[in-house]
């Protein structure tokens, strides 16, 4: 289900419209939505973001451009949940180019800095810095990079030594 205030930008595809959840919010440009994914209210994507299967994203998160999250991934906005309250919605930002593994747990509330990498399985629970991994639960700082290039180099040796 695709609500009617649900604003999209060009060239968004979303996978199977019947098999999602997305009311109330903002997709940019050239965005991807997988499957099985539900995005509420008040949500902003910005362009050319990815979003794979059965992610759920809930109100105050922000997804500036170019970021990537894996499957499965559960961002999550209320600390401490109960019936019969107010919830308080903490604003959670992903920076452009983050990369979010899959299974992944967000606790809102923080800050994911440009190009950082989240493992998969991982829990954040604290602000995650700009260029830099982080895995484990709750997610701790495993490598910092000086800059994109030297994170672009070592990626491609990991990728490598997998194959």
């Amino acid at each position: 289900m695709i609500d009617p205030d649900v604003k999209l930008g060009k060239n968004v595809k979303i996978f199977a419209p019947d098999l999602v959840n997305i009311f109330g919010c903002e997709i940019g440009d050239d965005s991807f939505i997988g499957p099985f994914v539900e995005i509420t209210r008040g949500v902003i994507i910005g362009k050319r973001c990815l979003i794979e299967s059965h992610s759920f994203l809930c109100t105050a998160v922000i997804l500036e451009d170019e970021v990537f999250v894996g499957h499965g991934v559960m961002f999550t906005n209320d600390l401490y949940p109960r019936i019969g309250r107010r919830v308080n919605y903490r604003t959670t930002l992903v920076k452009k180019g983050a990369s979010i593994g899959t299974n992944a747990t967000i606790i809102g509330g923080i800050t994911i800095g440009e190009y950082a990498i989240i493992g998969a399985g991982s829990v954040i629970t604290q602000n995650v810095e700009d260029l830099a991994i982080y895995a484990g639960n709750p997610a701790r700082k495993i490598r910092q990079f000086e800059d994109y290039e030297v994170m672009l180099e070592y990626m491609g040796k990991k990728q490598g030594s997998i194959l």
